[in-house]
């Protein structure tokens, strides 16, 4: 299509919404779009629908078809209303949970999600304000709902907002659940389509004892209650960024026993601008700053930040100079692994049934852990959806004791079926806690753990290939991959490759195939060497790249032998990095 043709159709597009079946501030939106002589905004509102994919929705906010706005958000839950029915056609109610972030046009946009759902004669609960992404979870299950949304998108820029729907599990939802909303969100073609007249007797405001209830049930998976009291007044510094940990978190620490919280009064205000941060990922270093800089000032030993939507956990903690360092996902899920592991070994709570779960693409130290215990581990995909699905699956089977991905989420109960940064934030506390009770830091903790079991070294790389060249250069990538195996990395000879798009992993050193047991296929390789260095390569699903994990193992005898073996592996993972020519 050219550029003629491509403005044709997008301002054919943007008239249609110029009709009485959108309101004046769009029509107001739109027109301007339309009289602006650069239709580069045009263009980018209306190429394409928004489309409501596995994940649900996220995109920029604004008018528009390719915008998130009350008629795609709109679209979506009459969507979601039309499967719910029929899903759910033999129950008498049909009840659904909706919360929402800090984002701006989060609370319109529940609010009249909730209309919707009623207008549909769906019991719908609405939070009263924002709450952590984990909470609603926790409500779908506990109010015995069908569904739920949050509107979220999550750590990304303050331009975007998003809408992640749930499943009755309290999980986000997968096979076949996934497909059938968003053909059903599909079948939506008009505005005349959305019943926007909500039924108020239909809509329940949930507050206060919802939090209540959560944060006591929360209180319920503590292993160390001795440690805390012993240990209550430890200095955190705990930071939102804007976002909805400040309703839930603080007030989490205090249930568990914490006395000395410390707050970044700037990033306790509620905010979808996030005035104090570029971005509010807590992956991002420059997102701690001010925590990190308020803990220098006080004293404290541990530093925590939430994402948005509280799911996601970054921490920081001192080093055996006194200086604060920041633990990456990997950490954190070993930390929080190894503490649940130990814990149960040494309540007398293991009973042979137990086990935990890491995505595939996170450390495989995890796995070193829980085997070395006795404990069973599940590897699935990347996305918490996939964590839920393994619970699911072992529901009244098998114990679970926590699981988590690199991507800075862990889960701690099984309660909640998907990342809690709530939960978390209490785990990493009560760790600190039960490490000083021990005489350690969290630092030293984690380098002993390293001594027990294994240094390893993670990092990730994304490779960026913008437009549709760089996707059919990062098709090519991966059919490459395939078709050409690496035969050798940094030196060290490939033994197993798995391809989970064929579901088929090779064990070179024996000449056999082995099936990958997954639930379905996903466009991943991984290569594993003879030095037992690990490489994870997949597209991404949501941005113009793709993505290489590079993870790298050695021995060390003791924690004055780390520092000898971060450098080795630094020097290992640029040659890992040379040797794949990224």
């Amino acid at each position: 299509m050219d550029n003629n043709d491509l403005l044709k159709q997008v301002t054919a597009k943007a008239q249609a919404w110029l009709t009485n079946d959108y309101d004046e501030a769009t029509r107001k939106e739109v027109q301007r779009m339309l009289d602006n002589e650069d239709k580069t905004e045009l263009i980018e509102s209306f190429y394409r629908d928004l489309e409501f994919g596995t994940g649900g929705l996220r995109g920029i906010m604004g008018a528009g078809t390719n915008r998130m706005n009350i008629y795609t958000v709109g679209a979506a839950t009459q969507g979601l209303s039309n499967y719910l029915k029929k899903e759910f056609a033999g129950l008498s109610e049909i009840k659904i949970v909706i919360g929402h972030d800090c984002r701006n046009n989060s609370r319109k946009f529940a609010e009249i999600s909730a209309d919707i759902f009623s207008a549909n004669g769906i019991k719908a609960y609405l939070f009263d304000d924002l709450r952590p992404t984990p909470e609603v979870s926790y409500a779908i299950r506990k109010l015995g709902c069908q569904s739920g949304i949050v509107l979220t998108a999550s750590h990304n820029p303050k331009e975007y907002n998003g809408y992640k729907a749930y499943w009755d599990d309290g999980a986000q939802v997968v096979s076949p659940h996934d497909k059938n909303i968003i053909a059903e969100v599909n079948k939506i073609r008009s505005v005349s389509e959305i019943n926007f007249k909500g039924n108020k007797k239909l809509i329940e405001i949930l507050g206060k004892a919802m939090d209540d209830s959560f944060i006591n049930d929360l209180l319920t998976i503590s292993l160390s209650p001795e440690a805390i009291k012993a240990h209550n007044d430890v200095k955190i510094v705990y930071t939102p960024i804007h976002g909805t940990g400040v309703r839930l978190v603080p007030a989490g620490l205090s249930a568990l026993g914490f006395t000395n919280i410390i707050h970044v009064p700037e990033q306790d205000v509620v905010s979808g601008d996030f005035p104090t941060v570029v971005s509010p990922n807590p992956e991002e270093p420059a997102a701690l700053d001010l925590a990190v800089k308020k803990a220098q000032e006080t004293g404290a030993e541990l530093v925590m930040a939430s994402d948005p939507d509280a799911d996601r956990v970054g921490i920081a903690v001192k080093n055996d100079k006194g200086e604060f360092i920041l633990v990456n996902g990997n950490q954190t899920l070993l930390l929080c692994l190894y503490y649940r592991i130990i814990r149960w070994k040494e309540l007398g709570r293991i009973k042979g049934n137990e086990y935990v779960v890491k995505t595939i693409v996170s450390t495989e130290l995890a796995k070193t852990v829980a085997d070395r215990n006795g404990i069973e581990i599940f590897d699935c995909y990347t996305g918490f959806k996939w964590i839920a699905a393994v619970i699911k699956e072992n529901e009244d089977k098998k114990t679970y004791i926590g699981g988590g991905e690199e991507s800075y989420g862990f889960l701690a109960e099984d309660f909640v079926r998907d990342k809690d940064a709530v939960s978390a934030c209490m785990l990493i506390a009560e760790i600190a806690a039960w490490a000083k009770s021990n005489g350690k830091t969290i630092y030293e903790l984690l380098q002993d753990i390293y001594v027990e079991y294994g240094f390893s070294k993670e990092k990730g790389i994304s490779v960026v290939k913008k437009g549709k060249s760089g996707a059919e250069e990062i098709e090519a990538m991966m059919k490459n991959y395939r078709e050409n195996p690496i035969k050798e990395i940094a030196g060290s000879k490939v033994v197993l490759i798995k391809d989970f798009a064929k579901l088929v992993a090779i064990d070179l050193n024996e000449n056999e195939k082995i099936s990958l047991d997954m639930p379905t296929t996903s466009n991943v390789l991984q290569y594993f060497t003879e030095d037992e260095t690990k490489i994870s390569i997949r597209p991404s699903g949501t941005e113009p790249k793709i993505k290489f994990y590079v993870e790298v193992h050695s021995k060390v005898k003791s924690r004055a032998d780390l520092a000898a073996a971060e450098l080795a592996a630094e020097e290992k993972i640029n040659a890992v990095r040379a040797s794949l020519g990224i």
